[in-house]
């Protein structure tokens, strides 16, 4: 299917946005590269893939190895960066040409779905004996659903673990994170963590933490990000606020100056020392175990959990591979998605430390992929998760979040405040959906 491009300008005008990773830095994280070429194949036998971490394409290419010996189809990873692969798929979008294969977000997956970009799986799903759609998880499943078609394979699970740094602990004489944590035990320990000449912090997080940051407390303590069905804000319920006060305290008290977090990076400033505690998402793992510092000094925990509800809970997300509408190779595209979504690829990918797999039980394989740390704690947070808030129009209303919580972090205004406007802004583009 194709679409006009004056029609699909406007659909995608939105995606020049600058928007967080994924999952809220939350799956394209890693030294991701831009890499120069066609984005498309016409007139080519090698398939193009598109993905934006860097971390995960030497295990997708010995998959991709397998493939090519079993099938004869050739395929080449290009990893762009995360803002860059937004906008090479915005421009094959609307007329230019498209990677054949390419990974989806929840982020963007309405868009996509619902304007002919991707091309239909169902047919090709129902006759598979390669691909069992019910070993999926359903929150991912239906995510890349539309109309009762699908349009993606669900690629990866990803959840949030808490990461420390055991001689930062040790020397301030702190038993190390366990699962019998409570938020409250976190907050006292960043304090004590937190030295008064700044040159150590107990924590850190930016409002564009989402997934790996906020979130995770937010739901834990009762509250939501949106409505169950989607149609209004959950910034307005009490234990959202609640959450989001727990999260001011810890800004004030625990963390680096809100410019500090930002210029820097949190991930470089637990990576040299600076930070001693910090959720980290699962595709995270790569260049963390190549830190010489992290892989010397940190370890890893689950996520604490509230006290009162006694929940502790993860923020989840995947990925889809997805197939150009364009493609000028449609069967061998599908062969390769087919690939990567077997019982055997998703194996495949988890026994590489690519990521954990959508597939159930196959994902046993992957805390295996080091030895360096104990992996086990991402695979435990997946027994009480919360699927990834989402809605038809999710990057612009969580841009805007990111921007009214950034008020907050400053101090230019009240948590209770920034919620409030939060409340305000996301209904009123959620009521725009419909």
């Amino acid at each position: 299917m194709k679409i006009m491009k004056k029609a699909a300008g406007a659909v995608f005008a939105t995606l020049v946005l600058s928007m967080t990773a994924c999952s809220g830095n939350s799956q394209g994280s890693g030294e991701a590269s831009q890499t120069q070429g066609n984005s498309g194949n016409a007139g080519s036998d090698t398939l193009t893939v598109a993905i934006w971490d860097n971390g995960q394409k030497a295990g997708l290419d010995a998959i991709i190895a397998d493939y090519t010996a079993a099938t004869g189809n050739k395929a080449q990873i290009q990893v762009v960066t995360w803002d860059q692969y937004w906008s090479l798929l915005e421009a094959g979008a609307t007329g230019g040409e498209l990677p054949d294969v390419f990974w989806m977000h929840s982020n963007e997956a309405y868009r996509y779905m619902s304007n002919g970009i991707l091309m239909d799986l169902t047919d090709r799903v129902s006759s598979s004996e390669k691909v069992d759609m019910d070993q999926f998880p359903e929150d991912i499943k239906n995510l890349y659903q539309h109309e009762g078609k699908v349009y993606a394979i669900p690629k990866d699970v990803d959840t949030i673990a808490l990461w420390y740094n055991k001689t930062m602990f040790d020397e301030a004489g702190i038993p190390y994170p366990d699962d019998s944590w409570t938020w409250d035990d976190y907050y006292d320990a960043a304090v004590k963590l937190t030295k008064e000449d700044g040159s150590q912090f107990g924590t850190a997080m930016n409002p564009t933490n989402n997934q790996d940051g906020w979130m995770n407390i937010v739901y834990s303590m009762g509250g939501k990000v949106i409505s169950d069905d989607k149609s209004s804000s959950g910034f307005d319920d009490p234990n959202t606020l609640k959450a989001m006060e727990y999260v001011d305290k810890l800004i004030k008290n625990a963390m680096p100056s809100p410019a500090s977090m930002s210029e820097t990076g949190n991930d470089v400033l637990f990576s040299s020392g600076k930070v001693a505690m910090l959720p980290f998402g699962s595709w995270m793992i790569a260049p963390l175990k190549e830190n010489e510092y992290v892989t010397a000094n940190c370890g890893v925990a689950v996520l604490p959990k509230d006290a009162q509800t006694g929940k502790r809970i993860s923020i989840y997300n995947g990925l889809g591979w997805a197939v150009s509408a364009k493609t000028q190779n449609p069967e061998a595209a599908w062969q390769l998605v087919e690939w990567f979504g077997s019982e055997d690829g998703q194996r495949r990918q988890a026994e590489l430390g690519v990521s954990m797999s959508a597939y159930e039980g196959v994902s046993e394989g992957w805390k295996n992929n080091t030895d360096i740390f104990d992996l086990q704690p991402y695979l435990d947070m997946r027994q009480d998760v919360v699927f990834r808030p989402y809605s038809k129009s999710t990057v612009i209303w969580e841009n805007q979040i990111s921007e009214d919580l950034r008020d907050a972090w400053n101090e230019n205004v009240s948590m209770a405040e920034a919620c409030a406007k939060i409340t305000e802004d996301m209904n009123k583009i959620l009521a725009e959906e419909n």
